[in-house]
């Protein structure tokens, strides 16, 4: 969705995932203090490089698909690019659809995703629908509001490997999407939070402690007995693996790989040397006003270690 858009608002194809719990990069609950105004993501320089990047490339990947399309004896038309849509029933269900194509006469959306190479090995063949399942609700929510029957969904890996992807409309998957976006919609109206499901959720709803103290029940005292053992089995784990790593590396000396009858069981290689700048002491260097220092310096709020005192 544009940047301009308040998305308190409305539910877009974006927060499709969080809320059928399928997004690796945000749950059900953060979603909701997003959509209540009591989280604000924090869009650091890096995140705005990539969506500015991504916004660079778009063009130069309609271009490509287009020729894709075509060279596969496809009738293209270019139709619309970022267009938002309303749902007819309940308006606060939406989707800007990134572009949208005339495909063989048939009316298409189109989502454009830029991979990182590391990340290529969860798409699949081009022409295939195997595509990371946080895309493939985003591409149904889609077509739930346009009510369109296709998806092209076009990634582009690095700068030249273009895959196309199809997402064809499933009616029962949709109505299963349409009724949970619509539970959590009334969840958000009716100002009651899903259940925290990650560790980022308990750090950001207590950051804090009020100093109080809190009684533990039987299950607490259970869970606190398990965590307990966990983490001594854990250290003694680490210890073994510490102990085992050192013979072998003993026995290896200088040596890179270790075979056995031809066959590569391990290595033990040097990795390249890595630099980093401090940048706080070239500001010092250079005598730079302590104010300047302190703008472009962020204060982190510290962690809540558990400790446990069996």
């Amino acid at each position: 969705m544009s940047g301009d858009i308040d998305r308190t608002q409305f539910i877009g194809g974006s927060d499709t995932a969080a809320i059928i719990g399928v997004s690796p990069w945000k749950s059900a609950f953060q979603l909701y203090q997003e959509k209540i105004g009591a989280y604000v993501e924090d869009v650091t320089p890096q995140k705005q490089r990539i969506f500015a990047r991504g916004k660079r490339w778009e063009p130069v990947v309609v271009e490509m698909i287009v020729d894709e399309l075509r060279h596969q004896d496809h009738d293209v038309e270019v139709m619309r690019r970022n267009r938002r849509y309303q749902d007819k029933e309940f308006t606060f269900l939406a989707a800007e659809i990134d572009l949208e194509l005339g495909v063989d006469g048939e009316q298409c959306n189109v989502e454009i995703k830029t991979v990182h190479p590391f990340a290529a090995k969860a798409w699949g063949e081009p022409g295939s629908d195997e595509i990371p399942i946080y895309y493939a609700a985003q591409a149904m929510h889609g077509l739930m509001v346009t009510k369109r029957r296709r998806c092209i969904v076009a990634a582009l890996i690095g700068a030249d490997d273009l895959r196309i992807h199809e997402i064809v409309r499933d009616d029962e998957t949709i109505a299963g999407i349409r009724a949970k976006e619509l539970a959590f919609w009334q969840r958000v109206q009716d100002r009651n939070p899903p259940d925290p499901q990650t560790a980022e959720d308990v750090r950001w709803l207590y950051a804090k402690d009020l100093g109080e103290v809190a009684e533990a029940d039987d299950e607490l005292l259970r869970l606190v007995g398990e965590l307990h053992f966990q983490k001594t089995t854990a250290k003694h784990a680490e210890a073994a693996i510490d102990r085992i790593s050192t013979q072998i590396k003993l026995a290896m000396g200088n040596a890179a790989l270790l075979l056995r009858d031809g066959r590569l069981i391990a290595t033990w290689k040097s990795n390249k040397q890595s630099r980093k700048t401090d940048w706080q002491a070239i500001a010092g260097e250079l005598n730079a006003p302590q104010e300047l220092i302190e703008r472009y310096t962020k204060t982190v709020a510290g962690n809540r270690p558990l400790l446990l005192k069996l």
